[in-house]
Formats: C-alpha cells, structure tokens, sequence
C-alpha cells in the first residue's frame, strides 16, 4: 500500500525537512573544562587540604573522562595518584558525587553490583563539575585524612570557581 502525496504537500514536507536540517548543527557544541580552570581548582583543592594540615593528590577529568590535570603533593602514596583520578572518572560517569554512590552501594541492593565495575571507585572524594545543566568535568581528591576531607577539599574548589559560572 503506498501513499500518495499531493504535490504541495510533498514540496511542503520537502522544505520542512531542509529548514530542521539547516537549524540542527552538524556537530554538538558542549561546554567542556579547560586546563587553565583545572589548574585553578586544582590549586584551590590543595590549598584547601593543606588548610586542614593534610598532603593531598587532585585530578581533573574532562567531560569525555580524560584527564586535563593532576596535582599531588610530596609524600603522599601513589595509589593516593590513582585513587584521585578515579573518583574523578566515577564522578563523572555518574554525574554523582561518589560519596553518595559509596552510601548507595551500602544501603541499596539494588546499587550494591556498583562495587563490582573496576573503573568506579566508591569512596567519597569525587564530585561533578558542572556549568549550568551540564556536567563539563570532575576533580576527584585522595590522601586528606579521609573520604570527608577529600570531599570537602574538591568541594571548596567547585564553590570557588564554578559557583559564578552561567
């Protein structure tokens, strides 16, 4: 069975067409964080743990996951390295902070298979940058005395610096 169309009618869904096609960008333009911000939050989030007498590492990921910058302080353990960047990449993937997924995974059944992925790590620490409804990153902190520090060290950055943004 085929339908048929009217002349004008094709010619108006002909143009309908050409005008959502000419509106539509044929690539995706999205916020993303820059090295220069990174490194600002980042010297924020140091300067913030060592506020609270603890060494410390930080890591910024962009939005695709990528590490943007890294900052660790001397004597500190270098799984602290990895620890920092993962909470990072978790935050980000979730679009959660991962003390929230850490209290998920402990008090939901249902979020308890989140332990499970080698490239989340639950523990809090990691926190989503985001401008606007968009999330354009993650810091993640490790090695400040403990998960709360961590947070409140990435947090104190995020408010610092992206709380201005549009």
């Amino acid at each position: 069975m085929f339908l048929r169309l009217a002349p004008t009618t094709l010619f108006a869904l002909t143009l309908s067409a050409h005008a959502m096609a000419a509106t539509t960008p044929p690539v995706a333009q999205r916020a993303d964080i820059t090295l220069a911000l990174a490194n600002q939050l980042l010297n924020t989030a140091i300067t913030s743990c060592h506020a609270l007498g603890q060494t410390a590492v930080a890591a910024v990921v962009d939005r695709g996951g990528n590490l943007v910058a890294l900052q660790r302080d001397d004597n500190v353990g270098p799984h602290n390295t990895v620890a920092a960047q993962r909470k990072a990449f978790t935050a980000l993937s979730t679009k959660t902070a991962t003390s929230v997924l850490a209290e998920r995974a402990r008090s939901n059944p249902d979020a308890t298979n989140l332990t499970t992925l080698n490239e989340l790590l639950l523990l809090g620490g990691g926190l989503p940058l985001r401008v606007g409804d968009q999330v354009i990153g993650a810091i993640g902190v490790a090695g400040a005395g403990g998960s709360a520090n961590d947070e409140a060290c990435a947090q104190t950055a995020i408010t610092q610096h992206l709380s201005t943004q549009p």
